[in-house]
């Protein structure tokens, strides 16, 4: 590989499409770096294993936001998808944000065009917006809070019962916030791809093959499916129930990335990935899967793509953050 290649043209499309010397050691070349140029290495986990092992923090949207807040680094790489890595920047503005490729969008994010938020927003002007964190930058600037799936209860029992409430982009989270809150929010009508194509007839079929193991799904999910769970939580709510449960067999209704981590936490345990309504065994974000080693390589090495961001953006969508991390440490969830 010509490391002197110009690095407009390596990224001139978004996204890195060299080839990796397959003698390369990629996990110490990442380690080498990582310690080279003071990187901080930030991965969901919806990513697959071997970026989860290299990574300095694996979490979900709150831990990333709160990770990436409080990182004294000088570049962080955030193995996700687009809009958490534009979170990352609102956050850091004067650190080097880098996204291993630029293509790897969001479902529930695309859900929402700026444009017609807006207009949607005009139609109910004494509403509050609350959006979930999983949206562009340009929602975040039209937001008055940012929540999480870990956090959005505690924000909503915050605002005062008589304030009316927006809530976007996703329909499931905030159908099944209404239904915990007893709130009337508004809800756009938002969802992502793959908490939507769960088989809530192939999950009955399993929890009877299984019948001592405990369904446990993410609240993006439908409705139906969230009616039968035993456990309804964020990513992070879902690890910890997983181990601290006396149950030896779990159906996981959320991205398989995180089976990975439920498997290392407690290895005497069986997950078992719920089945979508396609021919596929598990259910994967095809988004969060265009990362892998070797471009998280080439980005650390080529210090691309990068993410860029108009300053007043960044400001408007900054507001809405803070205010999220503020309700969120008054209720204990700031770690």
């Amino acid at each position: 590989m010509d490391i002197n290649i110009a690095k407009d043209k390596i990224f001139e499309k978004g996204f890195l499409d060299l080839e990796v010397d397959v003698h390369i050691d990629l996990f110490a070349e990442i380690e080498r770096l990582k310690k080279e140029k003071n990187i901080v290495l930030l991965a969901h986990y919806y990513q697959e294993p071997d970026i989860q092992d290299v990574a300095d923090y694996i979490g979900d949207s709150l831990g990333l936001a709160q990770k990436a807040a409080q990182t004294n680094a000088d570049i962080i790489v955030f193995a996700g998808v687009h809009f958490m890595a534009e979170t990352a920047k609102i956050l850091n503005p004067s650190k080097k944000v880098l996204l291993p490729d630029l293509k790897a969008g969001c479902s529930l994010a695309d859900s929402a065009p700026a444009p017609l938020f807006k207009v949607f927003k005009e139609k109910h002007p004494d509403h509050l917006v609350i959006s979930y964190i999983n949206c562009s930058a340009e929602i975040k600037a039209l937001s008055d809070i940012i929540c999480t799936s870990g956090n959005a209860e505690k924000i909503i029992e915050s605002i005062p019962e008589n304030q009316p409430i927006i809530f976007a982009p996703d329909k499931n989270l905030g159908a099944y916030l209404n239904k915990k809150t007893g709130r009337s929010m508004v809800l756009w009508n938002g969802a992502c791809m793959v908490h939507e194509i769960f088989s809530l007839e192939k999950i009955t079929k399993l929890k009877i093959r299984h019948p001592k193991s405990k369904f446990i799904a993410h609240p993006e999910c439908e409705e139906a499916l969230l009616a039968v769970a035993d456990f309804i939580g964020s990513t992070t709510q879902l690890l910890k129930y997983s181990q601290e449960n006396e149950a030896l067999e779990f159906i996981v209704a959320t991205e398989t990335g995180i089976l990975h981590k439920m498997q290392q936490a407690s290895p005497n345990k069986t997950f078992i990935p719920a089945p979508p309504n396609n021919s596929c065994a598990c259910n994967d974000c095809p988004h969060m899967k265009l990362n892998t080693l070797e471009k998280l390589y080439l980005c650390m090495m080529y210090e691309q793509p990068e993410i860029k961001m108009d300053e007043n953006l960044r400001l408007a969508a900054l507001k809405p953050m803070e205010r999220m991390m503020e309700i969120s440490k008054k209720a204990g969830l700031i770690v």
